[in-house]
Parts: structure tokens; sequence; C-alpha cells
């Protein structure tokens, strides 16, 4: 791996152009068991895509978080990307992916993002029906304090984590890269993609858009 791990704060510089990698899974059965697409997509700023990388995890897994990583240290758009952009903490169910162990993984900041605030009560007691529940919900709560941001003027606000750089530059990011929705254009894409892939004789529990 090239790349240095970065600690948690400022990005030198959040530029138009920053190369965003959006993330987000495929439609599923949910409590089945299978594997699912997950892709990737990379954009410079909210407006080019310059690559699509993709692989698989299992529904309510304990794989997300290794999965990730190697996709992105894997792929040829490695050392051009400068942050990750997950659609929230979870894949494929309840396969939880833990945003530091990724975030050291992969050498790059990683924030989760969310259109409807998640009812963290719920999500608990829905762990605790599943192998290994409080490392799950350890590696939740280890994805620090939410926050709101309005990307987009007169677009209702989303919610979300940020590991390796500060609130601040989260937010400038995301609002950067919200070009036609109120996420991140590279998610947006990513969404489509995967859920066109994935088929429509599966149903999803979590939509994105």
């Amino acid at each position: 791996m090239s790349r240095t791990r970065r600690a948690a704060g400022k990005i030198r510089a959040v530029k138009p152009e920053i190369r965003v990698l959006g993330i987000d899974d495929g439609v599923f059965v949910p409590h089945s068991g299978d594997l699912v697409d997950v892709v990737g997509v990379v954009f410079r700023g909210g407006y080019w895509l310059d690559g699509v990388m993709r692989t698989q995890v299992r529904v309510d897994g304990m794989d997300a978080t290794e999965k990730l990583a190697a996709m992105i240290t894997g792929s040829p758009h490695y050392d051009q990307l400068r942050v990750v952009v997950l659609s929230g903490v979870t894949l494929a169910g309840f396969n939880v992916v833990d945003m530091n162990e990724l975030f050291k993984s992969v050498s790059l900041p990683v924030i989760a993002v969310t259109r409807d605030e998640p009812n963290f009560e719920d999500i608990r007691k829905a762990l605790e029906n599943l192998p290994e529940s409080e490392r799950r919900w350890r590696a939740i709560e280890r994805a620090g304090k939410m926050f709101t941001v309005r990307t987009r003027e007169g677009e209702v606000p989303i919610y979300a984590h940020a590991v390796g750089l500060s609130e601040e530059d989260a937010k400038r990011i995301l609002r950067i890269t919200s070009t036609r929705s109120n996420i991140p254009e590279a998610l947006r894409v990513a969404h489509l993609i995967v859920s066109g892939w994935s088929g429509t004789g599966k149903r999803s529990e979590k939509k994105l858009s």
C-alpha cells in the first residue's frame, strides 16, 4: 500500500474536482444469507465519472469492512481517491462497516450518509438477533457523532458520520459533490448502477433514493 494513513482532522484542500468514491449495495432478500452486489463509483467532484468497481458481501454477515478494503486498495483508481462515501454504516441488512477499521485499512477518510435519521435504539434491538451483536454495535458506536448537513439550498438536510476528517471538511465535501440531489453524485450513481445490476426479483429494506 503506497498511502500513508492520515490522522483525523483537516484535509489540505477540498477542491471542486476532489476524487470521491461512492459505495452502495444492491437489492437483496432480507435474512437470506445471500451474497449481495456492492458497487463503488469514482467521481471527480460531482460532475465527472471516472470509474466503477464491484465486490460482494453477505446479507447480515461480518465481511463488509474487509471486502470494501480489498475492493478499494485493489482498484487502479486507489491512488487518486481522497475520500470514501458510504450509503450508511450497514450494507446488505446489518453487515456493519467499521468505519474506523476501513479508514485504517485504506488510509482514506470515510463518510457515511443517509437521507433518513436512523433510530439507533431499534437498530440495537435488531442486532440482538444476530451473531456477534456486541461487535456490530461497537462498530456503529465507533462511527462517532451523527451530524446533519444541508447540501443544497432548498433541499432537506441529510445525516452523516465522518471518520478520518473533521466534521467541517466532511460537510464541505458533501456540499461540493451533491450536484444533482442532496446526496453526493458518486453515491447517487452507485445506487442506480447496483440497483439495476442486482436485478428486480429481490427486494431491499434500505433504499437511498
